[in-house]
């Protein structure tokens, strides 16, 4: 066997403060139902979206060095949006020859499908108050008006499985988006900006949303994976087998892999 065909048999190393970046996994599996994939939940440093950039660089980094050197992967997916922001540049300056993969907040595809051309970014207070999301926004800015909303509390609401409080944030932070609809001045479109996001999305339709299209990445990311295994010769055949760790409780991972059958 090749020394490539060896390394295409190595796993997809992916990584999230908790259980968020398991909407980027579940995408991953579907695309991609043949690779192995290692995922790491962060739990012991969750949420990243609630902690300082030094404290979230430093766990990508750690993260990322023991993906390389214990589980010998052969592509990164940083399945959180925080982290992305934060880190994905000295990332990719540390790890050249590795394929990686970030995450970012959907507003490219959001400002081309609303109508209204107002668009609502749900997210992080760190993903929103980084310089990448920033330059992303500016870069669009003629193409619609984006109005952001820090979500405190969401995530970690997420990961508690905490139901009232879910569905509290959630009509919180869309009334704090302002009117939702089809008229003129009305949000049309809301931009899912963290991962964990996604796992609400039935309580913010029940909360307001509902007739509003909710644009999350996991889809976008997996084809981005896909296409970057394709052009390095690294798709797997013959895997398919998935490792999920927790550096803290892995309660709610495990939960969460069962509750919505990721396997």
């Amino acid at each position: 066997m090749t020394a490539l065909a060896q390394l295409a048999h190595q796993p997809i190393g992916v990584f999230d403060s908790g259980i968020g970046g398991l909407s980027i996994l579940q995408a991953l599996r579907a695309e991609l139902p043949q690779e192995d994939v290692v995922y790491v939940a962060d739990s012991a440093h969750a949420p990243y979206g609630e902690r300082d950039e030094a404290l979230v660089r430093e766990r990508a980094l750690r993260i990322t060095q023991d993906l390389i050197d214990q589980h010998h992967i052969k592509a990164l997916v940083v399945a959180c949006n925080t982290a992305t922001a934060v880190a994905i540049a000295e990332l990719r300056a540390l790890h050249p020859a590795l394929p990686i993969v970030g995450v970012e907040p959907a507003l490219k595809p959001a400002a081309a499908r609303s109508r209204t051309h107002r668009v609502g970014v749900l997210a992080t207070r760190a993903t929103l108050a980084s310089a990448k999301y920033r330059a992303l926004q500016m870069s669009l800015q003629t193409e619609a008006a984006f109005i952001d909303v820090p979500c405190d509390g969401l995530a970690a609401a997420i990961e508690a499985d905490n139901t009232p409080e879910i569905a509290r944030l959630c009509q919180h932070y869309l009334t704090a988006l302002g009117p939702l609809g089809q008229k003129v001045d009305d949000i049309d479109t809301i931009v899912l900006g963290c991962t964990h996001y996604p796992f609400a999305s039935k309580v913010f339709n029940e909360n307001g949303a509902s007739g509003l299209e909710l644009l999350e990445s996991g889809a976008p990311v997996a084809r981005q994976t896909r296409r970057l295994l394709e052009a390095a010769q690294l798709l797997n055949t013959q895997g398919g087998e998935l490792t999920a760790v927790a550096t803290g409780s892995d309660t709610s991972l495990r939960w969460a892999l069962a509750h919505w059958r990721i396997a």
